[in-house]
């Protein structure tokens, strides 16, 4: 998909701690939601309609305009059947597409695999912020993982390839005690001369950059930014991820919830107007989750933890509309409580792998799911 002369871009955002549905996309023609919400509902008058029956949170008006002029897929009843309301298991099911079982590769380390088979790019694929996120790890796989780009930099100050190839050796050394020889010291050290190559790399992307966009004063707004100087700077990235917490909205969701949204939606705005500005949008789409919902019925402050949520892909490429359908919010339709999952996430990422970035989805979702039809056919 994308342009004919350009490769398709990802950008991922995860929404960490279970982002309310119900409160996201509105259904405020629903009695039922003014029933269970009776503290934490939005008025009719306050949220942006997006038709007769649903409608954006207060807070998403930067989105909404994203909406309107066609570049925004909303996508809805996301999840899995026997779904769970812990993090740490709905956040792995998500990362590695295995609700049945414990993976160990993520859904995007695969796709990367299949893009770079060689690995000849150490920055095919960059997550920007802390750690590495389980979506992106796979056997062979190496992703740059910067924090803050305006500091980045791993040994920077190492010249010569014969001085880094004695760190790197120390380095493998350090570990051999522990996990032998072989093949995992020849693993260790390429990661290494992979991580070294990679950071050289991202800490020239800021260089040649200007924007006249002044990005929101938030902290998933620096991470697009950064995300934008890579994307700009050309070095080859197909996959950028970035995480954006405090989505575990037990308590004081009222102040929180539309606090996190007017983030989300400043930030994912100024981001496309970057791209915009750059004529570099074409060949990008951004996919935005959360490991789940929240329950329907509130609990005098907060929301628990639920089942089916809602996804966005955003782009030019994208069929803007709604996908899948509202999930039923009746109590004998719930699901012990939640709104009932209706699509699998497995279809979405279906979507995303063969539509959008052109790689067979069958291997890495394990088997065939219905997927929305979400990229633009051009």
């Amino acid at each position: 998909m994308a342009t004919a002369q350009k490769d398709p871009v990802l950008v991922v955002v995860q929404l960490s701690g279970g982002n309310d549905y119900l409160n996201t996309v509105i259904p405020y023609q629903d009695p039922n939601y003014y029933d269970n919400r009776q503290t934490l509902h939005f008025p009719e008058e306050q949220v942006h309609k997006l038709d007769d029956q649903l409608a954006f949170n207060p807070s998403m008006g930067p989105m909404k305009e994203i909406f309107d002029r066609g570049d925004m897929a909303v996508v809805h009843g996301v999840g899995w059947e026997n779904a769970t309301r812990s993090h740490f298991r709905a956040m792995d099911i998500w990362h590695t597409a295995e609700p049945d079982k414990v993976g160990t590769e993520g859904w995007l380390g695969q796709a990367i695999r299949e893009l770079d088979p060689e690995g000849t790019n150490p920055v095919t694929a960059v997550n920007v912020g802390y750690g590495l996120p389980r979506a992106l790890v796979a056997p062979n796989v190496s992703v740059a993982s910067v924090a803050d780009l305006s500091t980045y930099g791993l040994l920077t100050a190492i010249e010569q390839k014969q001085q880094r190839d004695q760190m790197l050796q120390r380095f493998s050394r350090m570990y051999a005690p522990a996990i032998g020889s072989g093949p995992v010291m020849d693993y260790l050290g390429q990661t290494g001369l992979d991580a070294l190559k990679g950071a050289d790399m991202l800490r020239m992307a800021p260089d040649g950059y200007s924007s006249g966009v002044e990005y929101a004063s938030n902290p998933l707004a620096d991470k697009l930014k950064d995300v934008s100087k890579i994307l700009l700077a050309g070095l080859g990235t197909r996959v950028f991820y970035t995480e954006h917490g405090g989505f575990d909205t037990h308590a004081a969701q009222g102040p929180n919830h539309p606090k996190l949204w007017s983030q989300v939606s400043s930030a994912v705005a100024d981001f496309w107007d970057d791209l915009h500005e750059h004529d570099a949008a074409d060949n990008v789409m951004m996919f935005i989750f959360s490991e789940f919902g929240r329950r329907v019925k509130e609990n005098g402050s907060g929301t628990d933890h639920g089942a089916a949520g809602v996804s966005f892909a955003i782009g030019p490429q994208v069929a803007g509309g709604m996908y899948s359908s509202y999930p039923e919010t009746r109590a004998e339709a719930l699901q012990d409580g939640d709104l009932a999952p209706n699509l699998d996430f497995r279809g979405l990422y279906t979507t995303v792998l063969e539509d959008w970035m052109g790689v067979d989805a069958t291997p890495i979702v394990n088997g065939r799911f219905e997927k929305p039809a979400f990229i633009a056919k051009g």
